[in-house]
């Protein structure tokens, strides 16, 4: 579409496409974590706790990543930001290929489990780790990775889905945090003070309600394809993602 997207601009509608689709998994979701997650007191504080960890993991590896990679990957550019990766065609092509090879992998692999027991501490931890590797790489799934780990560590594919979709509740806000400060800081320092906050985000707002509703979309196809036992079938689709996006990458679009 011609559009920049390593620019503050494009990685804000980024997020707020995301922001729209945590509402999507918030509505989708509600009535099972009422009676998954919201059961009792001491339920809540347990799933409390796992997203905790898991989070704790995320931010570990992700904030890890990204220092080492503005630091070394990046350090030739003066004020190297991680975002200059989302311009790059051919990593993300990489990365959806890795992201369809762990499904695959996870779909063939994993066993359909007896018992609907959440994460464990350790497994929490785990799948809070692989996450991480998904905030620098776009096109590396962040749903895929974690349901696939889920999924290979023998937690059930239900609570393996509703688990994923609570980390996603608890990260998006932080990265929309970031990434406002990102676009707000990127045009004061371009005209020499900040433009109206509503100019700025409109588009990202108008971007959300219409990712809401694709979110909705998408969940239900989504959990039909887990339930189902055809979990692969994701993996084929980043797959194929992945030949797209590489040869707009050889045709130079």
């Amino acid at each position: 579409m011609g559009l920049d997207p390593v620019s503050p601009e494009m990685t804000f509608l980024l997020v707020m496409l995301h922001t729209g689709t945590m509402f999507a998994v918030i509505a989708y979701f509600w009535r099972e974590w009422k009676v998954d997650y919201f059961g009792s007191g001491k339920v809540f504080k347990g799933i409390v706790a796992r997203v905790a960890i898991a989070t704790v993991a995320t931010g570990a590896v992700g904030l890890g990543l990204k220092s080492l990679i503005e630091r070394f990957l990046l350090g030739n550019v003066a004020h190297a930001e991680i975002e200059l990766l989302f311009g790059n065609m051919r990593l993300i092509a990489v990365a959806l290929a890795a992201a369809g090879g762990l499904i695959l992998y996870s779909g063939f692999r994993s066993k359909p489990s007896t018992t609907a027991t959440d994460p464990s501490y350790r497994e929490s931890a785990w799948i809070g780790l692989v996450q991480g590797f998904c905030l620098p790489f776009r096109g590396f799934s962040r749903s895929g990775a974690t349901i696939s780990t889920a999924l290979l560590l023998g937690i059930d594919r239900k609570r393996a889905e509703e688990f994923s979709f609570a980390l996603a509740v608890v990260l998006t806000p932080l990265v929309v945090v970031r990434e406002v400060h990102r676009l707000l800081k990127a045009r004061a320092a371009m005209v020499g003070q900040a433009e109206q906050f509503a100019t700025l985000i409109a588009p990202g707002l108008l971007g959300a309600v219409f990712s809401l509703i694709a979110g909705l979309l998408a969940l239900r196809l989504l959990s039909r394809v887990l339930s189902g036992g055809k979990w692969h079938y994701f993996g084929v689709y980043c797959l194929c993602a992945s030949a797209a996006v590489f040869l707009l990458h050889l045709t130079g679009h």
